[in-house]
């Protein structure tokens, strides 16, 4: 997908303060069974059709509203992912500004991890 020159700045300038894990490593830390939350954060449609074994949706139009209820433990390890990796890089930002200190945008979203061949799970939609 091309993005906007715009968006693509913006991330980029963000990217930097940002922490990022790949998804060897958050299949390794699922398999280990290691405590953190995986979070999806693209649009509910986007979810509807499949997303990433074990995560759980909170979307970026109501993540900075809803995350306190969800995650209220500030140093929980949260791990977020979007399409391709730039919206989480955004969502990640913005929850270490609420000061959540664990976070981190996996790189290359949903499609590195359907790549990687990693296991997602249908939504509703995908029937």
């Amino acid at each position: 997908m091309t993005h906007n020159p715009g968006f693509e700045r913006l991330v980029e300038k963000i990217r930097s303060r940002v922490s990022e894990c790949r998804v060897r490593e958050v299949k390794d830390w699922q398999d280990r069974h290691e405590p953190f939350h995986f979070l999806d954060v693209r649009e509910d449609h986007e979810w509807m059709i499949d997303h990433a074994q074990g995560a759980v949706h909170l979307g970026r139009g109501i993540l900075e509203r809803d995350i306190e209820t969800l995650i209220p433990d500030k140093n929980a390890k949260i791990v977020l992912y979007c399409g391709g990796g730039y919206r989480s890089v955004l969502a990640a930002m913005n929850l270490m500004e609420m000061g959540y200190t664990r976070v981190a945008s996996m790189e290359g979203g949903i499609k590195a991890w359907r790549q990687a061949g990693f296991p997602v799970e249908p939504g509703p939609n995908s029937l």
